[in-house]
């Protein structure tokens, strides 16, 4: 679209910035995580300690020999033709950050025919999570929002979906209306008026969720579509999630069979969510979904066709999280007060966003907003974590 924003891609080419410390220092330490996570064997160390010097060295190389030839034609169609040889921190970072993880899966035999193939080199962290004292007590705090009107209740699963691991904090904050909505602690932009009134109690229509990160940021997002279901604003959700693990904690379908045994192990509103969703699941009104494209280094201004006609049918695409959003808006250095109707009116329907802020990248902003985050924390909110977003686009 010649009429369409643009600006300058993210790269990690220069020093100090966050994508930079994520390309020289964050990759060796998954590496490192990822070795002495599991009990690998040699070969799979010296792939481990191959990749390690890959990334200190700065070179991309390409898909090792015996590579399935649909992937290898795959990732070369996605720019790897031309990406080999080149330094990681001169390509974008997008792309940069997800051949890392592909090449990291390689290592440690996740795609080879033999013992390792298929075991989620990132999946002691992802289930460590759910057994956690914290998910607990977030799973406990969703009998107190029982009592409140079914408003509040949606709005407390909204805000718990959005901020993940602080879901805890979010549930308080919305159920009680201690807050007011503008004075909502680290949420920089809110359209969750202009949310609900895509999903209305009709009892019609498809919700696409489009998952981030697995373990107890996934909980608060099966909960959100559970309120949904019970309070009959869709008819039906579909989950979409990652093909093969990625970027450490995203969601696999075996995470969301995790989640949903968790949630069933639970007591009180907690298990009554999780029957209600094993249910949905047996009648097809809660589906998951998976596609390579999922998993790809592109923005979604290159969705497949069959994608794209999936969400064009959702009556809401909502897409959870930091890469989703970066995927979405296009990871690139927009002013902040790009608007988030202009960068997302390719999409093919609606199409919503819960995000806390772990990159750079950012639309949708005030004026006024940008000033003042800028003044009080220079450039540090738009990277760890303390603020969030909800934005839509009706697709009007």
């Amino acid at each position: 679209m010649s009429d369409a924003p643009t600006a300058p891609v993210i790269t990690g080419d220069e020093p100090g910035s966050f994508p930079h410390s994520v390309l020289a220092d964050r990759h060796p330490a998954i590496i490192r995580q990822v070795r002495d996570a599991s009990p690998y064997g040699p070969a799979q160390h010296r792939a481990l300690d191959d990749l390690l010097r890959a990334c200190a060295d700065g070179v991309i190389q390409d898909l090792p020999e015996g590579t399935d030839p649909d992937d290898r034609a795959r990732w070369h169609a996605w720019g790897l033709a031309r990406y080999v040889g080149k330094s990681w921190y001169e390509v974008p970072w997008l792309w940069a950050e997800s051949y890392f993880y592909r090449a990291l899966l390689d290592a440690v035999g996740y795609f080879a025919p033999g013992p390792w193939q298929g075991v989620d080199p990132f999946r002691p962290v992802k289930y460590a999570e759910l057994g956690a004292p914290e998910t607990r007590e977030e799973l406990a705090a969703l009998d107190a929002l029982q009592d409140k009107t079914a408003e509040e209740r949606g709005r407390a699963l909204l805000h718990g979906s959005l901020w993940g691991n602080r879901a805890d904090l979010s549930f308080q904050l919305s159920a009680e209306g201690a807050e007011s909505r503008d004075a909502t602690p680290g949420l920089v932009a809110d359209d969750s008026d202009a949310l609900w009134s895509l999903l209305p109690p009709d009892d019609t229509g498809t919700l696409c969720l489009v998952a981030d990160n697995a373990g107890r940021e996934l909980v608060p997002d099966l909960l959100l579509a559970a309120h949904l279901l019970d309070e009959h604003r869709i008819a039906r959700a579909v989950l979409h999630v990652k093909p093969w693990p990625y970027y450490v904690s995203d969601a696999t379908t075996a995470d969301l069979v995790d989640a949903l045994t968790r949630l069933r192990s639970a007591s009180g509103a907690a298990a009554a969510y999780g029957d209600l969703l094993w249910a949905a699941m047996a009648d097809g009104r809660l589906s998951v979904r998976t596609h390579p494209f999922l998993a790809s280094p592109l923005p979604y201004t290159e969705l497949p066709d069959d994608l794209r006609a999936e969400f064009a049918a959702a009556r809401l695409t909502l897409f959870k999280g930091d890469l989703n959003y970066r995927r979405l808006v296009g990871d690139r250095w927009w002013p902040p007060t790009t608007p988030f109707r202009d960068v997302t009116a390719y999409f093919p329907g609606p199409v919503a966003t819960l995000r806390t802020l772990k990159s750079d990248v950012i639309t949708g902003l005030s004026a006024a907003t940008e000033a003042d985050l800028n003044a009080a924390e220079g450039r540090s909110w738009r990277t760890g974590g303390t603020h969030a977003l909800i934005q839509v686009n009706p697709g009007e």
